[in-house]
């Protein structure tokens, strides 16, 4: 999945012993993390991890891996593809909340001084106070340790929203509007978000964010039949996923946070 360290600049993924190359839509997220994950072995907290799309092949490089999420049955794919993996030792299940992580415990109570990496990818757009969730979940990082979160764009769902030929749906999330009302009566509405507010939700919470990255620029605009080389499209995503305007309208906002060694 993730890249030897200090991969050549452009250079697409390259699957490390027995794993496979990234989705492309997730490429940039892979990438941005590499530099973290390639150094180890970690403790990972997942958030939200469910199925194991992260958990898995982080355990595979290493690591041990806590995916905390309130499904049992995506907690069950978890477990039956961990064990497939081999690494079923290294990944735990936990039922619980995002919101309320203070209560949720692994299977040792947490490792001692806190989570080196902990993931909260699409997990901010349907939490009740995305601003506490995240300042739990910065309690549970070491001093030191990395946050990588992903969040739904809200330039990029207009533009998806306008190609697919739905411009009263895009003029809605424009104005940061549900853009299905009726939908939400029988579902929780799903938040969107511009890049300066995810970083603000993240520099609220204490922790030090760096750049900000899109996620899935061009990949989900395509038909799954436009016959588009996989390793040519995820080469250009890596290259577009840190460059304006390009990122401005990706699928995903991507930031890696750290918490600072001063805070308790």
């Amino acid at each position: 999945m993730p890249l030897p360290q200090n991969p050549p600049a452009g250079d697409p993924p390259v699957a490390g012993a027995g794993l496979a190359a990234p989705p492309v839509r997730t490429a940039a997220v892979w990438a941005a993390l590499d530099p973290v994950v390639g150094a180890g072995p970690l403790q990972v907290l997942d958030v939200g991890g469910g199925a194991g799309v992260f958990a898995v092949p982080l355990a595979q490089l290493g690591h041990t891996v806590t995916v905390v999420d309130t499904s049992a049955d995506a907690l069950a794919t978890l477990r039956r593809r961990a064990d497939l993996a081999g690494v079923g030792g290294s990944v735990h299940g936990v039922q619980g909340d995002a919101d309320q992580l203070g209560a949720v415990r692994g299977p040792d109570g947490g490792p001692d001084g806190g989570y080196d990496l902990v993931l909260v990818h699409a997990v901010l757009e349907v939490v009740d106070d995305p601003a506490a969730t995240l300042a739990g979940i910065a309690a549970v990082l070491r001093p030191g340790g990395r946050l990588s979160v992903t969040a739904a764009n809200r330039a990029g769902a207009v533009l998806a929203r306008a190609l697919g030929g739905h411009p009263v749906e895009a003029r809605a999330l424009l104005g940061d509007r549900d853009p299905a009302p009726a939908r939400s009566r029988t579902r929780p509405g799903r938040r969107r978000f511009a890049p300066d507010e995810l970083l603000e939700l993240v520099r609220a919470a204490g922790l030090q964010a760096g750049e900000w990255r899109g996620v899935s620029v061009v990949a989900d605009l395509l038909e799954s039949t436009s016959g588009a080389d996989p390793d040519a499209l995820r080469r250009l995503e890596l290259e577009l996923a840190g460059v304006s305007p390009y990122r401005d309208v990706a699928t995903g906002l991507h930031v890696i946070a750290t918490r600072g060694a001063e805070q308790s």
